[in-house]
C-alpha cells in the first residue's frame, strides 16, 4: 500500500525499507552550528539528530533514511521558493517522505513569513533564539495531534471492511459526507440513486454499499444499461421465454433473477427504454416481474442501486423518463462530487494508481515532479477520476526515470488559466441554461481531446472516456464531430 501524508498535495510512494518502521530521527537544515547543537542537546535522549545545509541534500537524506521531524531555517526555505511559493519549496520533503512533520525556524521580524509557511503546509514554527521548552512542546503537541487523529480515524474506519480503507480515505469534506451517508444506508434495504458526472466512481461506491449490506454474502450484479441495445434491454434485465422473439431458442434468465438475494447495480439508468422503465417500476413497486414472453410472476428479491450522469428530473420534465419511476429510484439519493471539487484527494488517487502500476510493471516509480503537482491543482478534470488514472498510466508507461516528469504528460495539462482566453459567460440566461450551454462546451472539448489522442478510434475513445461506443457516436453527432478529422496522418 502506498503512503500519503495527511496534509494535502503531497505525492509519494513508500520505500519498502521504511514500511511499518517508526522513525525516531530529526533532521536540521541550517547553516548555524549553534542551532544544530541546541536542537541536538534538546532531543539527544529521544531522537537521532542529523544535519544538512541545503534543501537538495536534506531531501536526499530523508529519502534514504526517513525522519519524523524536519527543522529548517526560513532563510534557506525562502531561497528555494518558486512560482508556487512556500508550498513548492516544501514539496521535495513530502515527496521524499510523506509523513515528515516540518517545523520552520525564523527570526522574530519574520513571523509573518513563518505563518505563511504553516499555511503552505508546514506543521509549526519557532522563533530565534530557540528555547528547549518550546522545541519539546511543539514536537509533543504534533505527536499528540497525530495520536488523536489516528484514534478518530480508527473509530470511523471500524464500520468499513479492511479491504475498503483505500477507497474511503479522503480529505474532501464533500466526500466525507458521502461516506457518512453510505454508512447509514448500506445496512438497509432502501433503493439508492447515485448521481454524478462520468468517471466520478459511482460503480466503486455501489460495490462499497453492497459489501457493507446484509446481502454482502450474495451476488452483486452490475449492468451497464447504456451498453445494451434497446431491443435487448428487457430480455437482459428480466429474461425471456423460449420463442418470445426471433432467435429466442431457449429460456434465458435475466439479471434480476440471477441477482436474487443480492444487489443489482443499474448503471446509466437514464438510457433504458420506456418499456423497460415500466417493468422496472413494477419491480420497485410490487417486487415482481415477468420474463419477456412469459406470464409467470417472479419475485424480485433484490436490492436496486442505480446510477446516472444525466439529470433524471429534467428528463422527466421533457417526458423522456417516467416520473413515478424516478420517485421510486430516488429514495436515497447520493450525489458524487466531481474531481475538480475534491482536489485535495488527487494526491491519494495518484499514489494509489502508481502503487497499482508498480505491481504490474517492472518499473519502480515513486515520485511525481512538483510542476505536475501544480498542474494537477489548476486543471478542471472534465473526465474526473478516470481521466486522472488514464493520464497517470500513460505517463508511467512513457517515463524512463523514477519520477513522473512533466515531459511524460500532455502539454495541454500545463496551460494555465492565465494562458487561456477567458470564457465569456452570458449572464442573461438562467443558471440551469448556463450549465447546459457551458457544460456542453466542456464536454465537446473533452471529446475532441480524447478523439485526437486515439486518432479517431471509437472503441479506444469510449474505453478511455468510460462510456459506450453508442454514447460516443451520439455525442459526436450532437457536436458534429467526424472521426475522419481525428485520424493521424501516416
Amino acid at each position: 500500500m502506498m503512503r500519503l501524508n495527511m496534509k494535502t498535495n503531497k505525492y509519494a510512494a513508500p520505500r519498502q525499507a521504511l514500511s511499518g518502521v517508526t522513525v525516531r530521527a530529526i533532521l536540521v537544515v541550517s547553516k548555524s552550528e549553534m542551532t544544530f547543537r541546541e536542537i541536538s542537546s534538546t532531543f539527544q535522549n529521544n531522537y537521532k539528530v542529523d544535519r544538512a545545509f541545503t534543501i537538495t541534500a536534506a531531501a536526499d537524506i530523508i529519502r534514504k533514511k526517513g525522519h519524523e521531524f524536519l527543522f529548517i531555517d526560513l532563510d534557506i526555505l525562502k531561497d528555494a521558493t518558486t512560482g508556487n511559493g512556500y508550498k513548492g519549496a516544501l514539496q521535495p520533503f513530502w515527496i521524499a517522505f510523506p509523513d515528515i512533520e516540518i517545523i520552520v525556524m525564523a527570526s522574530p521580524d519574520m513571523i509573518r513569513e513563518a505563518v505563511m509557511t504553516v499555511k503552505a503546509g508546514a506543521s509549526n514554527y519557532l522563533t530565534y533564539p530557540l528555547d528547549p521548552v518550546e522545541q519539546r512542546y511543539v514536537t509533543e503537541s504534533i505527536n499528540q495531534s497525530k495520536i488523536i487523529q489516528s484514534e478518530l480515524d480508527y473509530l470511523r474506519d471500524k464500520f468499513w471492511e479492511s479491504g475498503d480503507l483505500d477507497v474511503i480515505q479522503t480529505k474532501s469534506p464533500l466526500m466525507k459526507k458521502v461516506f457518512e451517508k453510505i454508512q447509514s444506508v448500506a445496512p438497509t434495504r432502501s433503493t439508492v440513486l447515485l448521481t454524478g458526472e462520468t468517471g466520478t466512481g459511482k460503480g466503486v461506491l455501489a460495490k462499497l454499499i453492497h459489501r457493507h449490506s446484509n446481502r454482502k454474502e450474495s451476488q452483486f450484479i452490475g449492468v451497464h444499461c447504456g451498453a445494451i441495445p434497446d431491443t435487448l434491454v428487457e430480455s437482459e434485465l428480466f429474461g425471456h421465454e423460449k420463442g418470445a422473439f426471433t432467435g429466442a431458442v431457449r429460456r434465458q434468465l435475466g439479471k434480476f433473477e440471477i441477482a436474487k438475494g443480492g444487489t443489482i447495480f443499474l448503471d446509466e439508468i437514464g438510457t433504458i427504454t420506456h418499456a423497460a422503465q415500466i417493468k422496472l417500476l413494477q419491480v420497485l413497486q410490487e417486487g415482481t416481474f415477468q420474463r419477456v414472453g412469459g406470464s409467470e410472476l417472479i419475485d424480485a428479491e433484490v436490492r436496486v442501486i442505480a446510477a446516472t450522469n444525466m439529470n433524471l428530473k429534467e428528463m422527466c420534465d421533457r417526458g423522456e423518463f417516467r416520473k413515478d419511476l424516478y420517485y421510486r429510484l430516488n429514495v436515497f439519493p447520493l450525489e458524487i462530487p466531481p474531481l475538480r471539487d475534491r482536489l485535495e484527494d488527487v494526491p491519494l488517487f495518484v499514489s494509489t494508481f502508481i502503487a497499482k502500476l508498480n505491481k504490474f510493471y517492472s518499473k519502480e516509480i515513486h515520485d511525481i515532479h512538483p510542476a505536475v503537482v501544480e498542474a494537477f491543482e489548476d486543471y478542471s478534470w472534465p473526465g474526473n477520476i478516470r481521466e486522472l488514472e488514464n493520464l497517470v498510466e500513460r505517463a508511467y508507461i512513457i517515463e524512463q526515470s523514477s519520477v513522473l516528469s512533466p515531459e511524460s504528460f500532455p502539454g495541454d495539462l500545463f496551460i494555465t488559466a492565465g494562458d487561456q482566453q477567458a470564457m465569456k459567460v452570458d449572464t442573461s440566461v438562467t443558471l440551469a441554461e448556463a450549465r447546459r450551454i457551458y457544460m456542453g462546451e466542456i464536454e465537446a472539448t473533452y471529446l475532441r481531446g480524447v478523439l485526437s489522442l486515439y486518432g479517431g478510434r471509437i472503441n479506444e475513445t469510449a474505453r478511455a472516456a468510460g462510456i459506450t461506443t453508442r454514447q460516443v457516436h451520439k455525442l459526436m453527432k450532437r457536436y458534429e464531430l467526424k472521426k475522419e478529422d481525428f485520424k493521424k496522418q501516416p
